[in-house]
């Protein structure tokens, strides 16, 4: 059930739901205390109450935080619910997903070999610190 604009997550007040996935709610949250927005991705409780669920994702969350890349974005925090579903806070990026780009028609061949080439170069990032994306998606590429 998504959150309402308005409800807070410790410092993280929820704005807007920014999209709806199978690992859970994004939303676009502002962060309080650093007077900025930030994507606030929460999963669900009944994925995140496993403790082996939990220490997966808070292991991933800190390799995560550790890459440095433009075309990655940053981790900024990991928290709970009081109901125990968990989230994640990044970045914020304004933009246009590629699947919306895709929607509108082809693409110029050099702006998507452009597009193909940060995707390559962020995997690259990821890969050579041993983490493995298991979603990349054109909805999930801005």
């Amino acid at each position: 059930m998504p959150l309402s604009s308005g409800t807070r997550l410790g410092p993280y007040e929820i704005l807007t739901l920014v999209g709806l996935g199978g690992m859970g709610e994004v939303y676009r949250a502002r962060d309080t205390r650093l007077a900025r927005d930030v994507a606030l991705k929460i999963l669900p409780a009944e994925m995140s109450d496993a403790p082996s669920r939990r220490q997966n994702l808070e292991q991933e969350a800190r390799a995560v935080a550790r890459l440095n890349d433009p075309h990655i974005c940053t981790l900024h925090d990991i928290g709970a619910t009081p109901a125990g579903a968990v989230y994640l806070v990044m970045e914020y990026i304004e933009g246009k997903t590629l699947c919306s780009l895709i929607e509108r028609g082809p693409l110029d061949f050099h702006h998507l070999v452009n597009i193909g080439a940060q995707i390559a170069d962020a995997l690259a990032v990821a890969h050579g610190a041993g983490i493995i994306h298991g979603d990349i998606k054109p909805g999930n590429t801005i």
